[in-house]
């Protein structure tokens, strides 16, 4: 009997994740894992945190240690681009066109950054190159832009600052992150790097970017050694979609990460999975779900239906602010705080209907089990225990007696 095979594309976090659990399960088949860059699969976090400030080096990014995967018995092929998916025939086609066969599949093909039209001199940050490419500018120049206040571009533009350049902000919102945080807690991110000497420009509309800087589409012209564009990425589907899988922001998957095919599976970046307990589709480009989803994607290629339920988390740092967050505040109608926001040590909620929807922990530890708590309860909240500090956060829901509030 022909043992099966399970290929799976892609060869970030998310892919080798999902070679791990198979192996850890009891997977004693065939496992092929197609990669296009010529690294072994690397955690990308580190790329605009530790790994561009020196902190950390490139060893410390990898997943797994060099001989892992032949200590485990996974085919790990690196430059080897996929560029088609025959369902027909259950193989993958390879740019040589060599052809793999597959018994299950899990795409985890991950996300591409967002170009400016035109800006193909311009700096991004996806891959090790990225971050070496930075790290000159950081290392010899004295002036950056960045073209988009999300977390990349903060993060990348706290390094600069910390390393003494000059920076730009360019963000045409008028307050970072404020599709991800809403106006209340974004505010808290434009402070800081004000405070820390950033220029940060909001609401202005990038016309040209280029190598030697930035001009507005009002004329102005912001001079730079460098210019990071971070607007946000695209999930790479063109293979799922051309393979005829449902494809809506992402690849379309359910709660057990299966996708329009039962025999191929979808993880990280590129899934659009139903989450069971927001009671819709969500894709979420964090590092969290990258490392976790692989686990109900094995389960599921092994045949048993696991469910991905964990909630969105994030995290981030920048100068002397560490932070994490939970939920997802789609559709919020109010945020309260607990501690001092003032000196950046404090939690935010975002309630919906006297629920918690999210929290988010800014230089407060060790709160993340009962934020996540809060969450999965659907229950209201006393608002007046809730941003109470001398009430533990397990307490919030039930009295001094330990009965419900």
């Amino acid at each position: 009997m022909v043992p099966p095979t399970f290929v799976i594309i892609g060869a970030g976090l998310a892919g080798a994740k999902a070679a791990e659990v198979l192996r850890e399960k009891g997977f004693d088949g065939r496992i092929v894992l197609l990669g296009d860059e010529q690294h072994r699969p690397y955690e990308r976090p580190p790329l605009s945190k530790d790994l561009l400030t020196g902190k950390a080096d490139r060893e410390s990014a990898f997943v797994h240690p060099e001989n892992w995967y032949t200590d485990h018995d996974v085919d790990l092929r690196l430059g080897a681009a996929v560029t088609a998916i025959d369902r027909g025939a259950r193989e993958v086609v390879l740019g040589d066109g060599s052809r793999v066969g597959y018994t299950k599949l899990l795409l985890a093909t991950g996300a591409e950054p967002r170009s400016l039209p035109g800006a193909d001199a311009t700096l991004r940050l996806r891959r090790f190159g990225d971050t070496e490419a930075l790290r000159q500018v950081l290392a010899t120049g004295s002036r950056l832009a960045v073209v988009g206040a999300g977390w990349v571009g903060l993060e990348v533009a706290a390094a600069a600052r910390q390393a003494g350049l000059e920076v730009t902000v360019l963000e045409a919102l008028e307050l970072p992150l404020l599709p991800a945080l809403g106006r209340e807690a974004a505010r808290v991110f434009a402070d800081l790097h004000v405070e820390h000497g950033v220029d940060l420009r909001l609401g202005v509309q990038v016309a040209e970017a280029g190598p030697g800087g930035v001009r507005l589409a009002d004329g102005t012209r912001i001079e730079a050694d460098a210019v990071l564009v971070g607007i946000g990425a695209i999930p790479n589907t063109a293979l799922a979609e051309a393979a005829g899988l449902d494809v809506d922001n992402g690849i379309q998957v359910d709660e057990h990460l299966r996708t329009s095919d039962p025999d191929i599976f979808a993880a990280g970046d590129v899934a659009n999975a139903y989450h069971p307990l927001l009671g819709r589709h969500l894709r979420v480009e964090h590092w969290a779900n990258a490392l976790k989803q692989p686990a109900v994607a094995a389960a599921g290629m092994l045949g048993v239906d696991a469910v991905y339920d964990e909630l969105p988390y994030f995290y981030t740092d920048q100068y002397d602010l560490g932070m994490e967050f939970l939920g997802h505040p789609d559709g919020y109608d109010r945020v309260v705080f607990r501690g001092d926001v003032a000196a950046r040590e404090f939690i935010a909620f975002w309630l919906k209907g006297g629920k918690v929807v999210a929290g988010m922990n800014v230089n407060v530890w060790d709160v993340t089990g009962p934020i996540k708590a809060l969450i999965r309860s659907g229950s209201a909240v006393d608002i007046d225990r809730l941003t109470d500090p001398s009430v533990p956060l397990a307490d919030v829901n039930t009295d001094r007696s330990g009965a419900p509030a």
